[in-house]
């Protein structure tokens, strides 16, 4: 059995916690664990091996959380697509990514389960009726009427049909009776049987992945399938297969699940207090948590990481404070914080796509201060990591460690540097920053010049493989 862990995602609905290029599933919100961490553990102890579908911009920071998780050891498959299309093309690649007869399960790396053991019983069941030529299903019985999630109409194992997008009436007429279900998008099938049907049924992304899959290019560091575009639109494995296929099953699955779709979703699974509120805080001042102060407030959520928040005398809201954004909203109101991702997008900021800190292959970086001719930024490399081999034709950069150890490499020159010591980097200078050490480099760096987009780099060399910026 392999393990297919879908990890795509625009980090739209937990904006602004979530971005574009640090979509929800990497935010470690759980104990310090990211819910793709989650899902790498629970699916690790069960399959065989794991495939991990992502975006070109997401693989450093999946295959960081993965050596966090699983060690530096674990050889893993990434098949990295240049475009999101959704979940059809998504699987149609990684069937055939595999041995014709493996029994895939494929599992969205932003969803919550808590019972491991029913989730363990739930796949052995669905891969009995894979190794049958059954696609199954994971079923999970409603506890309140939501209407963003798609419903399966079932009799027994039975897939009579599916209901996206119910309206509240609906959901909660689906709520009162036992055989309906929230479609939960896992999935449990053989590559083989798979792959026939989404021929028949959807040849246009079966041609599409196909075309995609005999270009793709490979590499190692760990293994990875590098997918150019497809032809084909985007669309969800519901859309092109399920609602078509024949021999479908809906396994009942009680696994404590939560997909995480939501701020409501996120505050049900979050510790609240005795006045129904829930708080989550990585502010600090003066290197000191500062909590949200809370008078005669309930049922609210708070996500705080950059200052100190206090309320008085509400109720029923969602507050989620970052350091470049501040989002205000009624609990219920939750799958209307896409809309602010839309409109964000149509102002052609960057508030939609990227945070203050900004994840790169080898470490991050924020930007704490910028004017028209200057750039103050901390940098964060990670141990035994390096920048690319560069220059720069419209600025000069002054760095100062902070702590750990750096090597400069500047034309010709290589120099050490420690904490309270320097070095500047004149215009059009080719020059390296690395990390040989064991703990983590922080420096600041001083941009000074006329032009200081993040495109001004000329790579010469880049140990991951990178071209633009």
């Amino acid at each position: 059995m392999v393990a297919v862990i879908l990890c795509g995602g625009i980090g739209s609905r937990l904006w602004p916690i979530s971005r574009e290029l640090l979509p929800k599933q990497f935010l470690t919100l759980f104990a310090g664990k990211s819910l793709f961490q989650k899902t790498l553990a629970r699916n690790a102890r069960l399959a065989d091996s794991l495939l991990i579908v992502t975006h070109n911009d997401h693989y450093f920071m999946a295959y960081n959380q993965l050596q966090e998780e699983l060690g530096e050891e674990a050889r893993i498959a990434f098949l990295l697509e240049s475009e999101q299309k959704n979940t059809a093309l998504a699987l149609a690649l990684s069937a055939m990514s595999v041995q014709p007869d493996d029994i895939i399960l494929a599992v969205p790396s932003d969803h919550l389960i808590t019972n491991e053991n029913a989730y363990k019983q739930a796949v052995s069941e669905a891969v009995q009726q894979a190794q049958a030529d059954s696609i199954v299903l994971f079923g999970i019985k409603p506890t309140y009427p939501e209407t963003g999630f798609g419903y399966i109409h079932a009799h027994g194992q039975e897939i009579l049909s599916f209901v996206e997008k119910p309206s509240l009436a609906i959901a909660q007429q689906f709520c009162a009776m036992p055989n309906y279900f929230w479609n939960s998008g896992m999935f449990c099938f053989k590559a083989r049987h798979f792959l026939s049907e989404l021929r028949h049924y959807a040849p246009d992304v079966f041609e599409a992945a196909h075309v995609a899959f005999a270009n793709k290019s490979t590499q190692q560091a760990p293994l990875q399938f590098l997918i150019p575009p497809a032809s084909c639109a985007a669309q969800s494995i519901d859309e092109a297969l399920m609602q078509k296929a024949q021999n479908l099953k809906v396994i009942e699955a009680n696994i404590g699940w939560s997909d995480m779709g939501s701020f409501e979703a996120l505050s049900n699974v979050l510790p609240r207090d005795s006045h129904g509120n829930t708080q989550t805080t990585t502010a600090t001042v003066d290197s000191k948590a500062v909590p949200p102060i809370l008078q005669d407030s309930r049922n609210n959520l708070l996500i705080t990481t950059n200052r100190q928040i206090a309320l008085i005398d509400v109720e029923d809201l969602m507050i989620i404070d970052t350091a470049d954004a501040l989002l205000i909203a009624k609990k219920g109101s939750g799958q209307k914080v896409k809309n602010i991702v839309t409109a964000l997008n149509k102002r052609k900021t960057n508030l939609h796509s990227m945070h203050v800190r900004v994840y790169r292959p080898w470490g991050h970086y924020a930007i704490l201060e910028e004017g028209d001719t200057y750039k103050i930024k901390r940098i964060e490399v990670l141990p035994n990591r390096r920048l690319s081999l560069q220059k720069h034709f419209h600025r000069s950069e002054h760095w100062i460690v902070v702590s750990g150890t750096a090597i400069v490499q500047q034309m010709e020159q290589e120099i050490t540097l420690r904490a309270n010591e320097s070095a500047y980097i004149p215009i059009g200078n080719v020059h390296r920053l690395s990390n040989p050490g064991k703990l983590p480099l922080v420096l600041i760096e001083v941009q000074i010049g006329d032009y200081l987009g993040e495109d001004d780099i000329v790579r010469l060399d880049d140990d991951y493989g990178r071209k633009g910026y």
